[in-house]
């Protein structure tokens, strides 16, 4: 059968903080999450859709220990505000899930392209603004950092001569950019960790084909109703539940037995769907000069800076 949500130890005492908690995955892994004893603050860019997707959740999970947060990923601002107002409490597990797919090309409050600043750049802003609360004295239990990226990484490439697509742009290639950038994070943050002796850890995953909102905000204001009905029905077909694709979420971020630096994902059908497994990710997204110039241009950006040392040069 393979790993399910009913495997999930329990949560009490630990605080996860989920981003793009009031929709798709990220609500089915505040959902599970909270069922299983967590308290999860729910960072959402609309705190009214959040409020709504709370009370979902409670509905389900009366004792639920929520907390909706608003926290928008294309505003740099937003994102200082939200990490101030966490003040100095722990946070055991952070969920890097909230993004944007294939959209025509717009751009954040703060100049970046929004796919890159949205699902890349928001996210490792946020993470440092977060690293201290993330640190643990619990050696048996690390702190995770879990980043959601697709299986869509694999035809991305990181065009550091046109990060924003101001040159050229295509809204896939686009994505497939910022999800390659979201596991070469992951992976040299783990590595991080790992050079400073921090007691946390970070992994990369994938959802797989999840019938979700994400996939119609490409579709908005440039599909036709065909395009739409079209996508519904591969869903139908092809695609598994929001429940399902929330799992390889919720192993990275709660199994005892997940490894740092690794990716997982669904094991059955093409990697769309089924349990979660361990899986290897692109060449691209092993490249470490490629995600260490990646980590010092997002600094760059962004304004935000580790307190971590630099991994070792391989040889």
């Amino acid at each position: 059968m393979g790993w399910s949500a009913t495997d999930i130890p329990d949560q009490h005492g630990r605080t996860a903080v989920v981003t793009g908690a009031n929709s798709g995955i990220g609500l089915e892994t505040t959902r599970e999450l909270a069922r299983h004893g967590a308290r999860v603050i729910m960072a959402c860019r609309d705190a009214a859709s959040g409020e709504q997707a709370a009370r979902d959740v409670r509905a389900d999970v009366p004792e639920a220990d929520l907390r909706v947060e608003s926290c928008d990923l294309a505003s740099l601002e937003s994102i200082h505000e939200f990490a101030s107002r966490l003040a100095d409490e722990p946070v055991d597990v952070l969920v890097n899930n909230a993004g944007t797919m294939a959209i025509p090309r717009r751009e954040t409050e703060d100049g970046f392209e929004t796919q890159f600043g949205v699902n890349h750049l928001g996210h490792f802003a946020l993470t440092g603004l977060l690293l201290e609360r993330l640190r643990t004295d619990d050696e048996s239990d690390p702190a995770r950092v879990v980043t959601v990226s697709s299986g869509l990484h694999e035809r991305g490439m990181i065009d550091f001569d046109d990060l924003h697509g101001e040159g050229s742009y295509d809204g896939w290639d686009a994505y497939a950019q910022s999800k390659l950038a979201n596991v070469l994070f992951a992976y040299e943050l783990e590595r991080r960790f790992r050079a400073g002796d921090v007691n946390a850890t970070s992994v990369a995953v994938h959802p797989g084909y999840a019938d979700t909102q994400l996939q119609f905000r490409g579709i908005e204001g440039r599909g036709t109703w065909i395009h739409t009905a079209l996508r519904r029905l591969m869903n139908a077909v092809f695609a598994q539940s929001a429940e399902e694709g929330a799992l390889p979420t919720l192993y990275a971020a709660t199994a005892p037995d997940v490894d740092g630096g690794a990716y997982y994902g669904p094991g059955g059908l093409a990697n769309m769907r089924g349990a979660p497994v361990r899986q290897a990710s692109s060449d691209r997204s092993y490249d470490r000069e490629t995600a260490r110039r990646l980590w010092d241009v997002s600094s760059e950006l962004t304004g935000v800076t580790y307190d971590l040392p630099e991994p070792a040069v391989s040889t």
